[in-house]
């Protein structure tokens, strides 16, 4: 491809790789991989912070005020609505709204969005430590990606899911970040993997 393409990556903590430099993060691992494969993109836009919710990263975006459209867009949204144990049903209407601005950014076309589903953190150090017991927060993280996998696939969207190779990092610590909660950059790199494929089939 003749010209460098554009990505622009939505999300919170698990987007902007919050313990490992940023090369580790996954877009930037993306972008690395696409690459490699002959697709030449920029480096990534990012708009993402730890801590937010749907309603926050949507906030985080209107103030940015972004005036270009994108090559690719992809959105990792909603750890931190079930954390904070907002509702399932405030949360299917944030991320319906997510979807929306994120197609609104790839110039309205669905095929160059990619939503990646909430990883479990309730497997790492920090989750059993938590006292919230892993068995709740997995079934809370399945309910917050039956919601977001559900509203994808009906907007015709791509969906990578992460999270039963997330719970991988019960059993190997080389998965899990210094601060025992997020992602290392290996995990990060299968995450980059999976999706790399996924884009590439439309990029290519």
């Amino acid at each position: 491809m003749g010209q460098k393409l554009t990505y622009l990556a939505l999300g919170d903590s698990y987007t902007i790789g919050e313990a490992v430099p940023q090369a580790e993060s996954f877009p930037f691992q993306l972008a690395d991989q696409l690459k490699e494969q002959g697709i030449d993109v920029e480096q990534p836009v990012v708009i993402a912070k730890t801590g937010w919710t749907t309603s926050e990263l949507e906030a985080a975006i209107q103030s940015a005020a972004l005036d270009q459209e994108f090559d690719f867009v992809t959105l990792l949204i909603g750890v931190n609505n079930q954390y904070r144990k907002e509702s399932l049903e405030v949360y299917r209407e944030e991320f319906r709204t997510l979807l929306n601005t994120a197609v609104q950014f790839a110039a309205q076309d669905t095929s160059r969005v990619f939503v990646i589903a909430i990883p479990d953190w309730g497997v790492t150090p920090f989750g059993v430590q938590s006292g919230r017991g892993m068995e709740l927060i997995a079934e809370e993280i399945d309910a917050f990606n039956a919601v977001n996998k559900a509203e994808t696939l009906l907007s015709g969207i791509s969906y990578t899911d992460i999270s039963a190779d997330s719970r991988l990092a019960f059993s190997d610590p080389d998965l899990i970040a210094s601060d025992g909660l997020h992602p290392s950059g290996k995990m990060y790199q299968d995450w980059a993997q999976k999706l790399s494929e996924s884009v590439y089939s439309v990029l290519r």
